[in-house]
């Protein structure tokens, strides 16, 4: 084809948008579950949650627009702002607790023991089953004041509180819970521990270096991309616990509310009160809360996550 032909256009075969529509049929195809999944299940839903917030609705009635009723009254709410400091507290104890510990199993694990893959999948294990009713009610069990916990302590001449009616200790057990349930992050931290190289662990034993400063000097700083990545997922699933809470307390969030999580109190106004408007508030604000802490957390990121892209390690 000639200069010029191509600059008339001769010789050009220009597909219609017939046939271009037809051409992406199948790829509409496999597209739809996904599409229908995103309109029908998350995106309509959230924009129907966003206008129930702006509206007075019950459930049993038509919804009333009232503005920015339900967002002022979450000023006044006194158990709303119990829950969120029960809720910063928990995610504050356990989520720094979980990563050391997965952490360090991660470690130990990464020191070539045999039978790495059983080990692996018995420390998962907990992960799977922590956030299941029936594991709550376990714990519930355990902690109780006639529970193994207790048991354990009497050997010993301590007798032990009811842990889990104690408004003192009963916000510890649910920390202890989300502590055991350190398995996802282990295995993604072990991942991470294999991609380290062994010749720089060889390098600063030949420096002298011994394995504190090695882990110290060189594991966390090449592991603080994925420490990072596990921080922002573990702090995500702490904001948004409810099966321990709801179970341990009987869905009262007791005793004395210490064990009130967020998603418990949205809980009781969606499905205990019927205040589906005031409870799609509430939705709101947690979904603000986790993206302010999140944005955060991507901020922060640069001062302490390693980058070999960045000059001096860091973004």
């Amino acid at each position: 084809m000639t200069a010029a032909a191509a600059v008339h256009g001769e010789g050009v075969h220009v597909d219609g948008p017939v046939t271009r529509l037809r051409r992406s049929l199948p790829a509409y195809a496999f597209l739809a579950p996904w599409i229908v999944g995103m309109l029908g299940i998350t995106l309509g839903p959230m924009l129907l949650s966003l206008y129930y917030s702006f509206t007075d609705y019950s459930l049993l009635g038509d919804p009333r627009w009232a503005g920015w009723d339900n967002y002022a009254r979450l000023l006044s709410d006194e158990r709303f702002h119990t829950s969120l400091r029960v809720t910063f507290v928990y995610v504050a104890l356990s989520v720094p607790l979980e990563l050391v510990f997965a952490l360090l199993v991660a470690v130990v694990l990464n020191r070539g023991l045999r039978g790495l893959a059983t080990y692996r999948a018995i420390y998962y294990l907990p992960s799977l089953l922590g956030g299941s009713v029936a594991v709550a009610i376990l714990w519930r069990q355990i902690f109780g004041r006639d529970g193994l916990v207790n048991d354990v302590l009497a050997l010993v001449g301590i007798e032990g509180p009811g842990w889990v009616s104690s408004p003192e200790y009963s916000l510890l057990t649910l920390v202890v819970l989300r502590v055991w349930q350190f398995g996802a992050p282990m295995v993604i931290f072990l991942a991470g521990l294999r991609q380290i190289p062994d010749d720089v662990y060889e390098a600063a034993t030949i420096d002298g270096a011994n394995a504190l400063q090695r882990f110290v000097r060189i594991t966390l700083p090449l592991l603080s991309p994925i420490i990072f990545f596990n921080l922002v997922l573990q702090t995500i699933g702490a904001f948004q616990a409810f099966t321990p809470a709801f179970i341990v307390s009987g869905g009262s969030g007791g005793p004395s509310d210490s064990t009130l999580f967020y998603t418990l109190y949205l809980y009781q106004r969606a499905f205990g009160s019927f205040e589906m408007g005031y409870a799609a508030a509430l939705a709101w604000v947690l979904l603000l809360i986790i993206g302010v802490l999140t944005g955060l957390n991507f901020l922060l990121r640069r001062y302490w996550v390693y980058s070999e892209d960045e000059p001096g390690g860091l973004r």
